[in-house]
């Protein structure tokens, strides 16, 4: 394991149990990037030094601590400037990186599909671009003449040039790629099937719920980004209706834009669905703060219409001071308890009724693969037989965009 110096800057706008919060969150991406915090150093200042992030009498505290436990990288809470990133790394004469990089870098640990490679090779392309410079005398001009410039200066460009073109592929690859998912979901909407998304916080349990409903083999370890790459698989409600499932890549305070943008084809999947189910973890005593990131990113997104619920996972470790929030219909549960994933069933299948149109219908027992239909393709409620018209009497909800739904009027009574 890497041993690690974490820094961070407290500024008047951040109060101390946020920033403390913060602080312990980047040693969890430390330790989900298989590193050891050695020790934190913190300062309170009214603005970021905009040379080297923290003061003058810190970076000499710092240059101390980095002599005293010889550590192999020394990581901010923040994302630094190319100009600060250079000016730490000369005077502290180590590693030196920022959150952005750590994410960066544990979702290039994590990613497994194609897609999933691409977005973060872009990504860290992204990042690294304006933070290309010249190592050092070997790559500096060399003087001489008016306007003369040395080989390394010409590295730089060969090096920026070089990453430009790799980004222009990926970008090309990731187009085919968006395209061929857009044709999935078009023919996921032409078969009218009701689409779930799990959003939530990194490391709220998602996966293992996921893979609880639906019998799936998703990753789930107690590590932040678990989950990079989206997952989509049938999950059958009690009444027999089959709706798909997506699980999705874990939000974060301070989400890297350049990540972001990289993802915005697989977040894509939030925005198509017809129901969000908001996992949360009710354990973590900052579950509020994780909610509002998880709330602004998907604002960021545009998807504030769609009908949403919440599930507060790991009852069975529930903070003290948990209230759940007023703002969607919640239940509380644990993932890892049988009767509450059937709980939690039985309470997906309440809640999409939202997004779904009632309908009250008297079918002929001739019209056998319609009733068929109805016990697989909708929520089915009600279903009676009348024995003196000989029709069956259903009740239920269905999709206003299901092929069935014309054909169900015709028989309403």
């Amino acid at each position: 394991m890497e041993k690690v110096i974490t820094v961070g800057c407290q500024l008047p706008h951040v109060d101390d149990e946020r920033f403390s919060y913060s602080m312990e969150e980047l040693a969890s991406l430390v330790h989900t990037a298989n590193g050891e915090v050695v020790i934190h150093l913190t300062q309170k200042r009214e603005t970021i030094h905009p040379a080297t992030y923290i003061g003058k009498g810190k970076v000499e505290e710092l240059v101390h601590l980095v002599e005293q436990f010889a550590p192999d990288v020394v990581i901010f809470n923040d994302e630094l400037s190319p100009s600060q990133n250079r000016n730490l790394t000369k005077l502290l004469n180590i590693r030196v990186i920022d959150r952005t990089q750590l994410i960066l870098d544990i979702f290039a640990s994590r990613a497994r599909s194609k897609e999933g490679k691409l977005q973060v090779e872009l990504a860290q392309l992204q990042y690294i671009l304006p933070r290309l410079s010249g190592q050092g005398a070997e790559l500096s001009r060399l003087g001489g003449g008016i306007g003369t410039r040395g080989p390394g200066e010409a590295k730089l460009e060969t090096d920026r040039r070089h990453i430009r073109r790799r980004i222009d592929e990926i970008k090309a690859q990731l187009k085919v790629i968006v395209e061929h998912r857009e044709r999935y979901r078009e023919r996921r909407k032409k078969n009218a099937v009701f689409q779930i998304a799990l959003v939530g916080y990194t490391n709220a349990g998602k996966s293992t719920l996921f893979n609880r409903l639906t019998n799936a083999d998703s990753f789930e370890e107690n590590l932040l980004f678990a989950t990079l790459d989206p997952l989509t698989r049938k999950l059958v409600l009690p009444s027999g209706y089959t709706v798909l499932l997506t699980d999705t890549v874990g939000f974060i305070q301070d989400l890297p834009t350049t990540l972001v943008a990289a993802f915005r084809s697989t977040l894509e999947e939030v925005k198509e669905a017809d129901f969000i189910l908001h996992i949360v973890d009710s354990s973590n005593p900052d579950y509020i703060q994780h909610e509002q990131t998880v709330y602004s990113l998907l604002e960021e997104l545009g998807v504030t219409t769609i009908p949403m619920a919440t599930v507060y996972n790991k009852r069975d470790i529930v903070h003290p001071n948990f209230v759940p929030s007023p703002k969607t219909d919640s239940i509380l549960i644990s993932a890892l308890n049988e009767n509450d994933v059937q709980k939690l069933r039985q309470f997906i299948e309440t809640a999409i009724t939202e997004a779904m149109e009632p309908y009250d219908v008297a079918i002929p027992a001739f019209e056998g693969k319609l009733l068929a239909q109805l016990k697989t393709e909708t929520i089915l409620q009600i279903f009676h037989y009348n024995e003196q018209n000989g029709t069956y009497e259903c009740k239920g909800y269905i999709l206003r965009a299901h092929p069935l739904y014309e054909q169900l009027r015709t028989y309403q009574k």
